[in-house]
């Protein structure tokens, strides 16, 4: 492949892109004319072409150095427009707004979740909450609809534990999100046409066939995931069982699924042959469906870098050069990370890549470790070297964003990922004989009933063995967080100490070595300076929960609904009724915090005859309207208040 595409030069081509990203991130307040630096690199590169020959040689420096100020100051351009795109810029008041749903909107238990882009008036991506009913149920990718609210921003509950719900939602390239009756939107009639919306109304249709055709839910489930990349019907005890046997890799479309669709296509276009323009048109067929699938799936960060890298391969294949590289995969990371810089902080994308570039550097180094006699011997050591080299790449990743690893997952993907690839098969026979029989009316019910039994068998035999994998002692290993310093000094130590393992050379080994120790004492400093454990007021919207935070675990305590909270230095009292209304005192009780939840009827004047708070915390199970108001009265009697469901959980340390 590197005589196809160079040397390397997607490698080298990635490094201004990635510059201008992090420029953005480490400084964002930094704002030069960017459309200099653009103009300047055009004019470099022109230059390189209308120079005469004589300076051409000693100038080459120049193409390079402007094609490197334009990607730089593309990049620059590209992060600062989505990143604008992403600013919440609605107004307070509530308006009307035109829409067009992006995706399949997602049944909640009390709404209809829908991705939306708006169109007019303004050009932002929103996620709309629909009241649940037959309206709201029957809209499909594509439809335009009107709608009346007042948008909100994302907000954090604020909770110690929680994860960073604005970012992921920015990343995600949401503005703003709202609530709304059925009385306040309604579809215009119209539909988008373009590809990405269609492909997205077939996915619907697909998803409908696969529900009628297979009875068991969570079968279903796991053939619209590996398929579709659809995720919403699964169970949370279903994801969470691929999580724990190492497994959840395969839910999402990525290489392995590509794979086997290219193969299908490719098979499908076959009868074009292997040489001749037949053969270029059969590579660009393939090209086109196979992007066509990318659509049908979402376009996942996963998906996109599989197609870009197989898109590739055939373009390799019209010139009769094969194989995948680090540049192959450079020029995936290229195109995305151009046209759409957010993807870089994406965990799919960052899993992503980093899986495949580990399979890439770790995995022909271990394989060579053993040659197998046999074909299917052959095939079960490719697999498990190909899978541990993944998660070699991966686990640094995975510790520091979910602080879990799977014990199992060298056995598991033994036995899992074959059956994937023929659950995606029996699915594509399925889908294809069920769709000749909805046109042939009836007449291959003989054949859709056997495939419907083999794909509903294997994948049930796919979500047996997950179970048992996972209900297996230790596993997986849970609340082994790392930081992000850590995370870095784990990859180096990984590649650098499997570099030296291979190569014998002293240097790799010190910067291992190094690693490692940077590691261990960042562990004992994490050690060291601990953070103290708290009493904590969480905002649970609708609920009151009241713990001790400590070591990054709620440890739930015997909390009184009215009493005295236990801690050593403060007085902290909770009332959740209304008791103490009628009694009289001849002076408050005086407390450092009353923390009043569940009971709307608190009225904080007569509170006070009884009680003098030096803080008063305001439970999230208090209706959001009457928090307001308690919240209001408080600042004007002078007294401090917390406002959970505004201000985030209340926090005081031991």
């Amino acid at each position: 492949m590197n005589g196809f595409i160079g040397k390397a030069p997607f490698l080298r081509l990635l490094l201004p892109v990635m510059a201008g990203i992090m420029a953005c991130v480490l400084f964002p307040a930094w704002t030069p004319n960017v459309h200099w630096f653009f103009l300047t690199g055009l004019i470099f590169m022109v230059l390189t072409y209308v120079i005469g020959k004589k300076l051409r040689y000693p100038g080459r420096w120049m193409f390079g150095a402007g094609l490197y100020l334009f990607l730089f100051s593309l990049t620059l351009l590209q992060y600062r427009e989505q990143e604008r795109n992403r600013e919440f810029l609605f107004p307070n008041e509530p308006r009307y707004y035109i829409g067009i749903l992006l995706d399949i909107p997602e049944v909640k238990p009390r709404s209809i979740a829908c991705n939306v882009a708006i169109v007019y008036p303004y050009r932002q991506k929103v996620k709309l909450y629909l009241a649940p009913d037959n309206e709201a149920g029957s809209l499909k990718p594509g439809d335009e609809i009107i709608f009346y609210t007042r948008m909100q921003p994302f907000r954090n509950f604020g909770n110690p534990d929680d994860f960073d719900y604005v970012r992921y939602m920015k990343i995600k390239g949401f503005a703003g999100t709202a609530y709304i009756s059925a009385l306040e939107w309604q579809k215009t009639g119209r539909q988008s046409h373009a590809i990405m919306l269609r492909s997205q109304r077939l996915r619907t249709k697909i998803l409908a066939m696969y529900r009628s055709l297979i009875r068991e839910k969570d079968a279903c489930a796991l053939i619209s995931a590996l398929t579709l990349g659809y995720r919403e019907d699964l169970s949370d005890d279903v994801q969470e069982a691929f999580r724990a046997s190492g497994t959840a890799h395969v839910l999402a479309v990525s290489g392995l699924h590509v794979g086997i669709v290219y193969l299908i296509i490719d098979l499908l276009f076959s009868f074009l042959g292997k040489s001749g323009r037949r053969y270029v048109l059969r590579q660009g067929l393939v090209i086109l469906t196979l992007w066509y699938y990318v659509f049908l799936t979402g376009g996942s960060a996963s998906v996109m870098r599989a197609a870009i890298m197989v898109s590739i391969f055939c373009l390799g294949n019209m010139q009769h050069r094969k194989g995948f590289t680090y540049n192959t995969l450079a020029a995936a990371a290229f195109f995305i990370l151009l046209f759409s810089p957010f993807s870089l902080f994406d965990v799919s994308f960052q899993m992503s890549f980093g899986a495949v570039a580990a399979i890439l550097y770790f995995q022909p180094k271990l394989y060579g470790l053993y040659t197998p006699k046999g074909q299917i011997v052959k095939y079960m050591w490719s697999l498990l070297t190909v899978s541990t080299s993944a998660q070699m790449g991966v686990f640094p990743l995975v510790l520091y964003y979910f602080g879990t690893f799977p014990v199992w997952f060298f056995l598991t993907n033994l036995l899992v990922v074959p059956l994937i690839g023929i659950v995606i098969y029996a699915a594509a026979a399925l889908m294809a004989v069920g769709a000749i029989n909805r046109v042939a009316a009836g007449a291959m019910d003989g054949m859709e009933s056997v495939f419907q039994w083999v794909a509903e068998t294997l994948a049930n035999v796919t979500l047996r063995i997950v179970h048992i994998f996972e209900s297996l002692p230790f596993a997986q290993l849970t609340d082994n967080y790392i930081s992000f310093i850590q995370m870095l000094l784990l990859i180096t130590f990984v590649f650098s100490f499997t570099r030296f393992v291979f190569s014998h050379r002293a240097r790799p080994l010190l910067i291992a070595l190094t690693s490692m120790l940077a590691f261990q004492l960042s562990s004992l400093q994490k050690e060291i300076f601990k953070p103290a454990p708290q009493l904590v007021v969480f905002n649970n919207s609708g609920r009151s929960e009241i713990a001790l935070f400590a070591e990054g675990k709620r440890h739930f305590l015997n909390i009184p609904g009215n009493g005295v909270l236990p801690h050593f230095r403060k007085r902290v009292l909770r009332l959740s009724d209304n008791s103490l209304a009628g009694f009289i005192a001849e002076s408050p009780f005086r407390v450092d915090v009353l923390v009043l939840s569940e009971n709307a009827g608190f009225h904080i004047g007569q509170l006070l005859l009884l009680i003098e708070p030096s803080l008063i915390v305001l439970d999230s199970s208090l209706p959001r309207n009457t928090a307001n108001c308690m919240n209001a009265e408080c600042l004007r009697l002078g007294i401090d208040v917390h406002n959970v469901t505004q201000e985030g959980a209340f926090s005081l340390i031991f």
